[in-house]
């Protein structure tokens, strides 16, 4: 039997940009505060409310769960920065998490069961 390569979904991102109008603070505001983030990506759609990273005023990082079975979640990061017109470019990236975490195993995973040490 051969140990067949995995497919390695850590490279799989989404990745969209766009070039703004409004200058970098602005786009900051509206990514990092919650009342003005809530108006396009809800609090219901986040894992977790706050942030689990930020570079003050580049990028936030936030992790989303889908709402529905299997409830799987990825992480998104928005950066920002300043753009030749005096706007912002914004670069929105989605990336799963890994497959594993997080994810409770199948009870038919025909994985060979560990002994604890007493």
């Amino acid at each position: 039997m051969s140990d067949a390569a995995k497919p390695d979904h850590a490279d799989a991102a989404l990745v969209m940009e766009y070039e703004l109008d409004a200058p970098p603070e602005k786009v900051w505001r509206a990514v990092t505060i919650p009342a003005l983030r809530e108006r396009w990506l809800p609090d219901s759609d986040l894992a977790g409310a706050e942030p689990e990273s930020t570079i003050t005023g580049e990028e936030v990082r936030y992790r989303l769960r889908e709402s529905e079975p299997p409830f799987r979640e990825s992480h998104v990061t928005f950066r920002i920065e300043p753009n030749e017109a005096g706007g912002t470019t914004f670069r929105i990236i989605q990336e799963a998490c890994d497959i594993g975490e997080n994810q409770p195993r199948a009870a038919n995973s025909n994985d060979r069961p560990l002994m604890r040490a007493a």
